[in-house]
């Protein structure tokens, strides 16, 4: 407790790091008023918004209650900011796949800011026609399942009519103005606070429900359970580090200096002391997670549209329901699927084997060239496979947690995206934080950034 108060200490007084987490805040404090703020047209103060929220978890299931996670329950609320990032987070990993298809944008990416900055426009117009599709299907789902009785002589929840265009037209402005303004603060975070601004904003909206769902838990649970569900929550949390910080470290021996126009991965490990290629166990992060969610939120929408209500089979409705047992059998496959999947697209072995015979670099007892992409391709092979079952099995954590009677709000923080995004977010932020320690000749929040210093 005393480093920690000691810690403390050392970031305030570094005036820059000060600086930037106080202006870092003071953005989210923006984000999380405008989360709060309804469409015009709206008044939630006549009904219940508990039972709101509520209904959007329900109807929502997967992938409807993920979004309604990542906005901080902006998107179950009808706020300006319903959609906060998503359609930027969506057009950015488009434009990452379309860059492996399309080699305008492949030679985009490789030419430096200049090149980058050109993507980040790219990724913008994007956005913003994803908004334009999205806005829409969000007031048709306000309309429907949140706020049904669009009558506003019988709804007192709206001012005026929903399916008017006055209603319409405005709401979708207002809309893709809420995400231009998110996507700002983000990268507003990024350039002038501590952090990655996007990301920041995600692990909020996440972090927004947690209280209240621990609360939640303290009022209908026993204490002793509680206890418990703290215990496997923290060796949850645990886990998720160890699969995002897991690496296999391929030694690399060099025989000449990096040459100039090498990739920027290539340089990562190059031009510093280590000697040795860092190739994660975990390289897809939580992207098969939400890919896999995306897809299992098909199989309902296509029952409900085959099918009459009250007709739908079994095994549709069980596909609907994330906390079934086919549903996590179905969802456990697709991740591991798709782990392996965007691995294979995102991970330039090739390339990665061809600036090593550029630099003068070799791995001992490999050949350069076609034998080195091989020997890395076959190491990222083995250790996608139980990255992949151990990101499974941590997605489908939260229905096992269900069934043993934790609360439908709280289990969803035992794994799964809500708790990969959480654990990653907080690594890299206290990394950034740490670079500013350890330069400034303080100790750094983890334990091993004091040995190293001290043994410096």
């Amino acid at each position: 407790m005393k480093g920690f108060i000691e810690t403390i200490k050392n970031i305030w007084n570094i005036k820059e790091l000060r600086d930037k987490i106080l202006l870092t805040l003071f953005f989210i404090l923006i984000y999380r008023f405008g989360s709060h703020i309804p469409l015009p047209g709206i008044d939630l103060t006549n009904i219940n918004a508990d039972v709101l929220s509520a209904r959007g978890s329900q109807e929502g299931n997967g992938f409807l209650s993920l979004l309604n996670a990542f906005t901080g329950g902006g998107f179950s609320r009808a706020s300006i900011l319903a959609l906060g990032i998503m359609p930027y987070i969506s057009a950015s990993i488009v434009v990452q796949l379309m860059g492996l298809a399309l080699p305008t944008l492949q030679k985009l990416q490789k030419e430096g800011e200049s090149g980058r900055k050109k993507v980040t426009q790219i990724t913008r117009w994007l956005t913003i026609i994803i908004c334009l599709v999205q806005a829409p299907a969000y007031l048709t789902s306000v309309t429907q399942f949140f706020l049904p009785y669009s009558d506003p002589a019988i709804n007192p929840a709206y001012l005026i009519d929903p399916s008017s265009f006055w209603f319409w037209f405005p709401a979708t402005i207002i809309l893709l103005t809420g995400t231009m303004f998110a996507m700002w603060l983000g990268e507003k975070i990024t350039d002038k606070g501590i952090g990655n601004g996007i990301s920041l904003l995600i692990m909020v909206g996440i972090m927004a429900d947690l209280p209240k769902s621990f609360f939640a838990e303290l009022t209908s649970q026993p204490a002793i359970f509680v206890l418990f569900e703290v215990v496997g929550l923290l060796i949850c949390i645990l886990l998720c580090v160890l699969l995002v910080m897991a690496v296999r470290k391929v030694p690399v021996q060099y025989v000449g200096r990096a040459q100039a126009g090498s990739s920027n991965y290539m340089k990562t490990f190059t031009n510093t002391v280590r000697q040795y290629i860092p190739l994660k166990v975990n390289a897809a992060g939580v992207m098969p997670i939400i890919f896999a969610q995306a897809i299992m939120f098909l199989p309902g929408v296509l029952a409900n549209l085959i099918y009459d209500e009250g007709k739908v089979p079994g095994f549709f409705q069980s596909l609907s329901d994330p906390f079934s047992f086919w549903y996590c059998v179905v969802f456990a496959i697709l991740i591991i699927v798709f782990t392996f999947f965007y691995t294979a697209v995102t991970i330039p072995v090739n390339q990665m084997a061809e600036d090593l015979r550029r630099n003068g670099g070799i791995i001992p007892r490999v050949k350069p060239g076609k034998e080195t992409a091989d020997f890395l391709d076959d190491i990222l092979s083995k250790i996608t496979l139980p990255g992949s079952i151990f990101l499974a099995i941590l997605a489908i954590l939260p229905a096992i947690v269900y069934n043993f009677g934790v609360g439908t709000g709280f289990s969803y923080f035992f794994g799964g995206t809500s708790l990969l995004i959480l654990v990653g977010v907080t690594l890299d932020t206290m990394q950034q934080i740490n670079t500013y320690l350890l330069n400034h000749h303080y100790d750094g929040m983890m334990k091993t950034d004091r040995v190293n210093k001290r043994m410096a």
